[in-house]
C-alpha cells in the first residue's frame, strides 16, 4: 500500500512533535569546567555554580563567554583574579532562609542589565545560587515558572531549605517598567554583618576540617599548607569571637547554648590534634576526632535548622 506524500509528511511532523522534549523534559544544562562546581546553565544568558576556585576557575568563566559575576555568598569575592580576567563582580548575598523580595527584584535587574552572560554563585552552588538564578530568571522571562523549580531538583537543593524552595516556587515575572524604576546598586563588594560574616569564616574551617577527616586527619594535597589542629583552632576562635557580638548578646538562649557547645567541641578537637601531632602523628589518628567533628556538625545542622534556614515567611509572624 502507497501512502499519499501529504500522510508521510503529516506523520512526521507529528512524530516529531512526541519526540519533542516539553517543559516536563527540560533540565539545566551540566557544565565540566575546572574550579567551577555544580554548575549548570539556566539560560544562554545565566550560569548558576559554586564559587569559583582558583585562576583556573576564572580562566573557565572567560572561556564560556561570562562578563559579570553575581554572588549571592556572604563571603568577600575575589575581586583582583575577576579583573585579571576582565570579570565584573556584583555582590547580592541573601541567607538560607529565602530570597527576599528587594533582594528578588535587585537580582532580576541585574542579571537584565549587566553584561552577560552572568555567573551566579554561593559557596558550593546547591542552595542559594541555584534558588537565586531560578528567581531571576523568571522574574526576567527568561524561564518559565514551571521549570523552576526543576533548576533546584537538578542542583541538588536540600528540601530542608523551605525558604529557598517558597521563593522559587512563588517567583513572578516583573515587567520592565518595575525594573526600569528600580534604584539598585550593583557593589563588587557588599557589606556583610558581623554575625554573617562570622558564619561565612565558620563555614570555610569547618569545610576544612571535613576534607581532613575525609583523607584520614592526613595533609591535603590540594592544600597543602593548612593544618588540621590549626584549622580547630580558628573554628574555636571564630565560635568565641561570635559570641561577643551584640547580635549574638540579643540571640535566645537555645541559640547562645548551641554556640557555646560548638566551641567546646572544636576545643576539645583542637586538643586532640596537638597532642597527636607533638607525638609524631605515629600512632592511627585519635578514635574521637571524627566523633567529635560529628558532634560540631550535627550541632550546627540543628542551629540552621532553628535559626537559619527558617522561611523568612514565618519569620515575619
Amino acid at each position: 500500500m502507497r501512502f499519499p506524500i501529504w500522510a508521510i509528511g503529516l506523520f512526521l511532523a507529528l512524530a516529531a512533535l512526541v519526540a519533542a522534549p516539553g517543559a516536563d523534559d527540560w533540565k539545566p544544562e551540566r557544565l565540566m569546567a575546572f574550579g567551577l562546581p555544580n554548575a549548570y546553565r539556566l539560560h544562554q544568558r545565566v550560569i548558576s555554580g559554586g564559587k569559583p576556585d582558583g585562576e583556573a576557575a576564572f580562566a573557565a568563566l572567560k572561556e564560556l563567554g561570562v562578563k559579570t559575576i553575581i554572588s549571592v555568598d556572604g563571603a568577600r569575592p575575589n575581586l583582583d583574579l575577576a579583573e585579571k580576567y576582565g570579570l565584573r563582580y556584583a555582590h547580592l548575598p541573601h541567607g538560607y532562609d529565602g530570597v527576599p523580595d528587594q533582594r528578588a527584584r535587585e537580582l532580576a535587574k541585574a542579571v537584565r542589565d549587566l553584561p552577560g552572560p552572568v555567573y551566579i554563585h554561593c559557596h558550593h552552588g546547591k542552595h542559594r545560587s541555584p534558588a537565586a538564578a531560578a528567581v531571576a530568571c523568571v522574574a526576567t522571562g527568561l524561564l518559565d515558572s514551571d521549570r523552576a523549580l526543576v533548576v533546584l531538583q537538578t542542583a541538588g537543593t536540600s528540601e530542608n531549605y523551605r525558604g529557598l524552595y517558597q521563593s522559587v516556587r512563588t517567583a513572578q515575572r516583573i515587567d520592565n517598567k518595575s525594573l526600569d524604576a528600580l534604584a539598585a546598586d550593583f557593589p563588587a563588594q557588599a557589606k556583610i554583618p558581623p554575625i554573617a560574616d562570622a558564619m561565612v569564616q565558620i563555614e570555610h574551617a569547618h569545610d576544612h576540617l571535613k576534607a581532613f577527616a575525609e583523607s584520614r586527619w592526613q595533609p591535603l594535597p590540594r592544600q597543602p599548607d593548612l593544618d588540621a589542629a590549626h584549622e580547630a583552632l580558628l573554628l574555636k576562635e571564630h565560635y568565641v569571637e561570635l559570641a561577643r557580638t551584640s547580635e549574638v548578646q540579643k540571640m535566645p538562649p537555645d541559640f547562645r547554648n548551641l554556640l557555646s557547645d560548638a566551641e567546646a567541641e572544636a576545643a576539645k578537637l583542637e586538643d586532640s590534634l596537638e597532642k597527636w601531632q607533638k607525638a609524631g602523628q605515629l600512632s592511627p589518628p585519635p578514635a574521637n576526632l571524627n566523633m567529635v567533628l560529628a558532634t560540631i556538625t550535627k550541632n550546627c545542622s540543628t542551629c540552621h535548622q532553628q535559626f537559619r534556614d527558617v522561611p523568612l515567611t514565618e519569620k515575619r509572624r
